[in-house]
């Protein structure tokens, strides 16, 4: 079994804190509007849905990481209840998922960037070079180790969440009744306003588990990782809840839905240029600073599984400052081709093709940890009690509806997936025998 060191013990409450929340404020949250819009002031049941989901999975992840302070997060506590192939499916599994994530976001960077100056994606090429530029400066300050990949997600958390508050915050002031009437616009029976609603703001909530991955680069993990996990999700997921419905009530929903930046037009609408302008900046910051903290992931939970003698032993080496170079630079080059392909036009699909396959894979990690926690409460050991296995079970049941919510063809992909990493698997049982 390959042998690595633990990363130094850098983040404390605030760092871990600002990786949960400037993870899961990402893009999504600044282009929801558009997509929610159809369905009014409906679309609260399936924030409802999505908020309770996720605080729920948050309590699971909390519980489990004071229990067992590791690094990997979901991969952790998949290997330690369930074994090795479980283990590795769901590492497998959340490094493709966070890599193919950070393709799509280095895109979304690069329009968001464009919406600013015109003239850096005026052209294919160019959109592409920013979307690459944004990947591997990201990448670079990873490299650079966990305090200055901390750092960056410190500075750009605040300057995204600010403003996000203060368009939920003056917004609330200068709602307009007449943009939520009717209720529901959609005219389709409630149940399916709020699966539809549901699946559509589930992106904007992943990442919840996002200090439970580097959980031996945190300062005293036992004590810090849950109190991170349970406030990062209720900070991002009110502030996202807050500033999306906010937008929906300042302007017509026919409007909103067909803008490609919501959230810009709206505060041009109400405050001025200056402030559409400001928006359009908070987004570029926000999408940048996500795509930064989903960077270190990419090489975190290779490490992990590495570590175990799951993933091949280059990833397990870290440099003198505990970062694990390989895997965040497989990812990156990975996610790199993929943003190549998007933008030469021979996959015009690979961009949504990465947000699907993303989500479902992500959700898996989410089931088994939640299956995890349940099967440790119902045996009564590693102090889970009842109360506990009651908040495993309904995270355990949101996430199963969630990932069957995804759609066929999310779900091929994600059996597409698990089927190509099934090599890699037996080579490393055969080089362990």
């Amino acid at each position: 079994m390959p042998r690595a060191e633990a990363a130094p013990r850098l983040l404390g409450l605030g760092g871990a804190t600002a990786l949960v929340v400037g993870n899961m404020i990402g893009s999504g949250a600044f282009l929801l509007p558009a997509s929610l819009a159809p369905y009014g002031a409906a679309s609260l049941l399936g924030w409802g849905v999505s908020a309770g989901g996720a605080v729920l999975l948050a309590l699971v992840f909390a519980r489990l990481a004071a229990l067992h302070p590791r690094s990997g997060g979901p991969y952790a506590y998949a290997h330690l209840v369930f074994g090795d192939a479980v283990g590795f499916a769901v590492a497998w599994c959340y490094w493709v998922a966070i890599w193919c994530a950070n393709a799509a976001i280095a895109v979304a960077f690069a329009g968001s960037l464009g919406a600013l100056w015109p003239p850096f994606t005026a052209t294919p090429l160019r959109a592409a070079a920013c979307a690459l530029a944004a990947l591997w400066l990201c990448t670079a300050f990873n490299l650079r180790g966990l305090r200055t990949a901390s750092g960056v997600q410190a500075v750009t958390t605040v300057l995204k969440a600010v403003p996000l508050l203060l368009v939920g915050v003056l917004g609330l002031a200068s709602l307009q009744r007449a943009n939520f009437v009717p209720f529901n616009p959609s005219g389709l029976p409630l149940l399916d306003v709020t699966a539809a609603t549901t699946a559509l703001t589930l992106w904007a909530l992943l990442g919840l588990e996002c200090a439970t991955v580097p959980a031996e680069g945190v300062r005293d993990p036992q004590r810090t990782v849950p109190r991170a996990t349970v406030l990062g999700t209720l900070l991002a997921t009110a502030l996202t809840v807050l500033a999306c419905t906010a937008v929906l009530g300042l302007a017509p929903a026919a409007e909103i839905k067909a803008s490609g930046a919501p959230f810009a037009e709206v505060a041009q609408r109400h405050w001025g240029r200056g402030a559409a302008v400001g928006m359009a900046a908070a987004m570029a910051v926000s999408t940048f600073g996500a795509l930064n903290g989903w960077v270190l992931m990419q090489g975190q939970i290779a490490w992990a599984a590495a570590r175990d003698g799951l993933f091949p032993a280059a990833f397990a080496r870290t440099d003198a400052a505990g970062t694990p170079r390989v895997g965040l630079l497989a990812g990156s080059v990975l996610a790199s081709l993929l943003v190549a392909a998007n933008f030469g036009g021979s996959l015009v699909q690979l961009f949504t093709w990465s947000i699907l396959l993303s989500t479902a894979a992500t959700l898996l990690p989410y089931l088994v940890t939640a299956a995890a926690a349940l099967r440790l409460a119902l045996r009564r050991r590693g102090g889970l009690r009842v109360p506990h296995g009651v908040v495993a079970a309904l995270a355990l049941a949101y996430s199963v509806w969630a990932l069957a919510g995804t759609g066929r063809e999310a779900l091929l992909w994600f059996g597409g997936l698990l089927l190509a990493g099934l090599p890699l698997y037996l080579l490393q049982r055969r080089g362990g025998a």
